[in-house]
């Protein structure tokens, strides 16, 4: 009797030195402050900077590409130099900061207005850190562009603009060879049958004057 007497108490006495702890346990955790600052969002696999087509010509535009940056502004900086190098990449490809050339593959984009072949300027990132951007050169030469995002991340491209090509040949020039002997054997024929009409013309005014008509 005694033994159950013990053990109910002490089954009672855990029962009530639990109770606190499961209520403690029950207590909602305070929501963090909205003034707590929060770190940058960053894509995984860091950003990265590419154009559809590396070697254009004057009078076309690149197509910058950014995927992996901070979403918010990123500061484009494009260097210019004159020249384009004999062994520039083919068209397709894009080129890394190291150096080395990727294939590009055609994708969807959003068409945004031309810029006229600014040095720096700024264009919007979306939530998932990609932005699509043309550029239209204003010269032959070698462009880099560097895009900077708002956490310092840097990426570099570069691409090459070529001379236009040349239009096909049309009216205007002078020619020669061939193709001019048959204008100058025309020109020469009417020559001859001009010359011979004026002497046929004197011939018969000569014969009139002298009265030598047929009758």
């Amino acid at each position: 009797m005694r033994l159950s007497r013990i053990i109910m108490a002490l089954t009672v006495g855990l029962a009530v030195a639990a109770v606190p702890t499961a209520a403690g346990a029950a207590q909602p955790q305070p929501a963090p402050s909205a003034s707590t600052p929060q770190p940058p969002y960053t894509p995984p696999g860091g950003p990265s900077l590419a154009l559809d087509d590396i070697t254009i010509r004057l009078g076309e535009v690149f197509i910058l590409r950014g995927s992996g940056f901070t979403p918010g502004p990123v500061r484009i900086h494009v260097t210019i130099s004159a020249g384009v190098p004999a062994a520039a990449p083919v068209q397709g490809t894009a080129r890394r900061s190291d150096g080395s050339t990727i294939a590009m593959a055609a994708v969807a984009y959003q068409k945004a207005a031309p810029q006229p072949a600014p040095r720096d300027f700024e264009v919007t990132a979306d939530a998932t850190g990609s932005f699509t951007v043309e550029y239209k050169p204003n010269r032959v030469g070698t462009y880099t562009f560097r895009a900077t995002d708002s956490a310092n991340q840097s990426r570099e491209v570069t691409g090459y603009v070529l001379p236009p090509r040349k239009p096909p040949h049309q009216g205007g020039l002078p020619v020669t060879g061939s193709s001019m002997s048959t204008p100058m054997k025309l020109g020469g024929g009417l020559v001859g049958a001009g010359a011979l009409m004026v002497l046929l013309t004197l011939a018969w005014r000569r014969r009139e004057r002298f009265g030598l008509g047929g009758r």
